[in-house]
């Protein structure tokens, strides 16, 4: 099951470990068993501190599985046999249940440390969702951070029954103590965010250490927030970067093939490059956190989620867009239960059945190829009268067989019973005839809306929401400066973003001779 190749890899990963890890596999029958206890044996194979043993620990099924650390429960579960996106998941685990540095940041290591409730998480997922091992990662952290927590990773493939019980048609979907905690796409800035709502006391519990004052504090973590972080501290800055993911939206694209002199690659790939290049330079780095509020002045203070406060004479937004909302009846009450907006991460849900994808731009026409691929058949949703794709893609959509184009056509409402999104309403445009489509899921692509609620009042937006920029990425207050996908700069592209970035830093850095 694993490559020679991945073997010689582990062996390296695993030459610093410092506890012993046990992977307990829970007795009993299953007809994947073996399969699994295969995998956990080559997986044991590649060090000595690593050993496997079989007992009746009362987890899931036969085809569960918990670590030990030094004999020690570390609260850490699969159910099912971690492969695919969850396999860096479980070395992972392994190697910070024995002694390797989490990647959280000090602050949120110690809101977690401090919740006294004891929080039962499990994570269903699909092994083909590269949104999920985040999530699991997270988890996995914070169980071995507090031993009031558990998480177990649920292979949702391996339980149907499970799956169709809790009406579960999106991963990553996270279960607290039994009731639905949080589903769709989640980070860990997410869910630190709900533990905070739910237990307001932990965050009482903050790192109450102060930065000295920065030169540049740039928030966002996407290729125009790295740009601008790099650019910055190659001036010799004082820098800070604030994010709630390092890579962003970028993150979440599979295939990118327009980054110039890069023929190929993943967002997976691109931001693990980023993040990289990040550590080439002193740059302090709060990632999974939020800005909540910024106070303005010649030293602008700025409040983190986690209850920190940055002091910093200017300021980068680069804090990029996310997903837009249809706004119909039915489509927030449905997500995870039919409504999605990863086709990469929740298609393989809707295997064999009918699906909509409201969106007739690149986005929506790519979602619709890579769909038409899992499913039975994908209608393809577009507003306007005529499809705004390239005309490349529109192409060979209209050739797929499995693939029925309408334009001109409004979306009202989506339909569910019983928890479970069974139609959609539409409006043709042309004529008024009201039409129902009888489906099971329904896929938003029609684009991004900037994030920049938390800058109201703060600088000039659009009213779509938008940080007005000039050519040298200032905004409206003096020091206060943005790059990308959140400002008013045209055609929201990878490339332009990361341009736009280094152009803001090093506008920064101008603005700093003169005014300090």
């Amino acid at each position: 099951m694993l490559t020679n190749d991945v073997l010689n890899a582990l062996k390296s990963y695993t030459a610093n470990m410092k506890n012993s890890v046990t992977l307990v596999l829970q007795t009993g029958e299953h007809e994947k068993r073996a399969e699994l206890k295969d995998f956990l044996t080559q997986l044991a194979s590649v060090s000595e501190k690593i050993q496997i043993s079989e007992s009746d620990v009362g987890l899931r099924s036969p085809v569960s599985f918990s670590l030990l650390a030094d004999e020690q429960a570390t609260g850490i579960t699969f159910s099912g046999i971690p492969g695919g996106h969850e396999f860096n998941s479980l070395i992972l685990a392994i190697l910070q249940a024995s002694g390797t540095e989490l990647k959280l940041d000090n602050s949120l290591q110690q809101l977690i440390a401090a919740i006294d409730k004891p929080l039962q998480f499990e994570v269903f997922v699909s092994l083909s969702c590269h949104n999920c091992p985040d999530v699991v990662q997270a988890l996995n952290q914070f169980a071995l951070l507090n031993d009031q927590i558990e998480s177990e990773m649920i292979d949702g493939g391996l339980y149907p029954e499970l799956i169709a019980t809790r009406n579960i048609q999106g991963v990553p979907s996270v279960y607290l103590n039994g009731e639905l905690f949080a589903n769709g796409k989640i980070d860990t800035a997410t869910l630190v965010s709900k533990l905070q709502e739910k237990y307001p006391d932990i965050s009482k519990a903050a790192a109450t250490e102060k930065l000295p004052l920065q030169d540049v504090t740039v928030i966002g973590g996407g290729p125009g927030g790295v740009a601008a972080a790099i650019y910055s501290a190659r001036k010799g800055l004082n820098v800070t970067l604030v994010a709630d993911r390092i890579g962003g939206q970028v993150k979440d694209t599979v295939g990118i093939e327009n980054l110039i002199s890069v023929s190929k690659t993943t967002g997976t790939e691109l931001t693990g490059n980023m993040i990289k290049h990040l550590s080439d330079y002193d740059i302090t780095i709060k990632e999974h956190v939020r800005v909540d509020t910024i106070e303005k002045g010649k030293i602008k203070t700025l409040t983190l989620s986690t209850g920190e406060q940055i002091e910093s004479k200017t300021l980068i937004i680069a804090t990029g867009a996310k997903w837009r909302e249809l706004g119909v009846p039915g489509e927030k009450e449905n997500i995870g239960n039919g409504v999605a907006y990863c086709p990469h991460c929740d298609g393989p849900f809707f295997k064999g059945k009918d699906v909509a994808v409201i969106g007739g731009g690149n986005s929506g026409v790519e979602a619709a190829l890579d769909l038409a691929g899992m499913v039975n058949h994908v209608t393809l949703f577009e507003f306007l009268p005529e499809f705004k794709a390239d005309k490349v893609l529109v192409d060979k959509a209209q050739a797929h067989e499995k693939i029925t184009m309408l334009s001109n056509v409004a979306t009202k409402e989506i339909i569910a019973d019983n928890g479970k999104v069974v139609a959609i309403d539409y409006t043709d445009r042309e004529t008024g005839e009201q039409k129902r489509q009888h489906l099971a899921g329904v896929f938003v692509q029609i684009g991004l809306l900037p994030n920049s609620a938390f800058l109201k009042g703060i600088v000039e937006l659009t009213p779509y929401g938008e940080v007005i920029i000039d050519e040298k990425g200032q905004t409206s207050e003096d020091g206060i400066f943005a790059c990308g996908d959140v400002t008013t700069v045209p055609y929201k592209q990878i490339v332009i973003a990361m341009g736009e970035g280094s152009k803001a830093a090093l506008s920064a850095f101008d603005y700093l001779i003169k005014a300090f």
